[in-house]
């Protein structure tokens, strides 16, 4: 066991087994505090709800809790370990939900692999809720899931795996096409991975602009290709007509790679065959398709991007799910739609552009950062990150009609948001 393992066992154990816990937002100190909290005074807010199921979110903790739900059939890159070894990962996600958009979490793992039954589930649920994360549910099921829930719930329902990293990566793709001045519509990308994350992206990438026939996807049996029999119906929307037989073949010219799939599968040599300026997105972790070193080695021009923390450019989903949350509780939003997604992927884009203040390099051993080819995306630590994207994903919410409480008051709204953010902001 290495040392970075026993701290991570460490970390888990002590002081107490476990990283979140429920804390009380109200005084019960006095008999008069707990007359209040418990009988008799909660009969007033269960009439009033009962009455107005819309003052549950005024006298309740709904409005400000997720659920963060799995089966534990995809762990992050560790496979199907079953629901109750999912529960790190997922106290993990209420960290992150909590400390970057002061959002509460329950953690919810499910002991089943039938999609019919996490759905029931968590429909039944949903009154305890104002949004739902599902996360690290294998595919094809997570898109029946998500897409049922979806239909059936009047609060927003996330898949992160799926909409995570197609928000980043997106935000970092138009800041390659930015910093070397090439045309969404123009460039052609190649996938390795045609899972839930893979075949996501592919769908946002053409909402952003990149034509879909530019697109070519491989999973682990080859090239996605309209006479395969073995294919999705998401992986079938990216069914090339055209041959290659190799990834190798395909990345010829290539602009764009984007990897979500295995270690070790591109080579110095692919990348040098791929068209001037290109972008490497490798992001399978925590060992990515190519490594930084050898891809940088590879050519000079070329624009890395990683899932990894320790080298530039992270495509990292905590840049996504809390402030895409945050902006929708904000507002009530009944659904997170594809504009709002767009609008949180533009918004870091524009963010990245911006001059970096030296503050945000603390939390990163005191580096620099500024716009070009290792800054890509923001750094989720940086305090902008929640003024600029979750007051783009509730404006995109009010003006497309999902919002059920209307908000104009944007620079009010960044205020707010700052106030509610510096107690964690002092702390550091």
């Amino acid at each position: 066991m290495s040392n970075f393992d026993e701290r991570a066992l460490l970390y888990h154990s002590t002081p107490v087994p476990g990283k979140i816990a429920v804390v009380p937002t109200k005084p019960c100190a006095t008999a008069d505090d707990l007359s209040l909290a418990y009988t008799p005074g909660v009969a007033r807010p269960v009439l009033e709800i009962a009455e107005n199921p819309d003052a549950a979110w005024r006298y309740t903790s709904r409005g400000n809790l997720v659920a963060v739900v799995s089966n534990g059939t995809a762990i992050l890159g560790l496979g199907n370990r079953g629901a109750l070894a999912s529960k790190p990962v997922m106290e993990g996600k209420g960290i992150l939900f909590k400390r970057f958009a002061d959002i509460d979490v329950f953690d919810i793992e499910l002991a089943t692999e039938d999609p019919e039954k996490i759905i029931e589930t968590v429909k039944l649920m949903e009154p305890t809720f104002g949004g739902i994360n599902l996360e690290d549910i294998k595919s094809p099921e997570c898109f029946h899931i998500e897409s049922r829930l979806k239909e059936i719930c009047a609060i927003p329902v996330f898949h992160d795996d799926q909409h995570g990293t197609a928000v980043i990566s997106g935000a970092g793709i138009l800041n390659y096409l930015e910093i070397t001045g090439k045309r969404i519509g123009d460039v052609r990308v190649v996938f390795n991975g045609a899972g839930a994350a893979g075949t996501s992206c592919a769908a946002f990438f053409t909402a952003l602009g990149v034509t879909r026939s530019n697109i070519v996807m491989f999973d682990k049996a080859g090239l996605l290709h309209t006479s395969r029999t073995d294919l999705s119906e998401q992986q079938m929307r990216f069914a090339a007509e055209s041959r290659f037989s190799s990834l190798g073949e395909a990345l010829r010219g290539a602009d764009i790679f984007m990897g979500v799939s295995v270690r070790d599968c591109v080579t110095q040599e692919m990348i040098r065959a791929m068209a001037k300026n290109p972008a490497v997105f490798a992001m399978a972790n925590p060992d990515p398709e190519i490594s930084y070193e050898l891809a940088k080695g590879a050519r000079p021009d070329v624009i890395v991007a990683t899932g990894r923390s320790d080298y530039p450019n992270q495509i990292n989903n905590v840049l996504g799910f809390p402030f895409i949350f945050r902006g929708a509780l904000d507002v009530r939003a009944r659904a997170i739609t594809g504009s709002m997604k767009l609008a949180a992927s533009k918004a870091l884009a524009l963010l990245a552009r911006e001059e970096v203040p030296v503050d945000v390099g603390k939390a990163y051993g005191g580096k620099r950062f500024s716009f070009g080819s290792e800054y890509i995306v923001p750094k989720p630590f940086d305090p902008r990150v929640i003024e600029w994207v979750a007051p783009a994903v509730a404006r995109a919410a009010c003006e497309e009609g999902v919002a059920q409480n209307v908000r104009t008051d944007w620079d009010q709204y960044k205020i707010e948001l700052r106030t509610r953010m510096s107690k964690f902001n002092t702390a550091e």
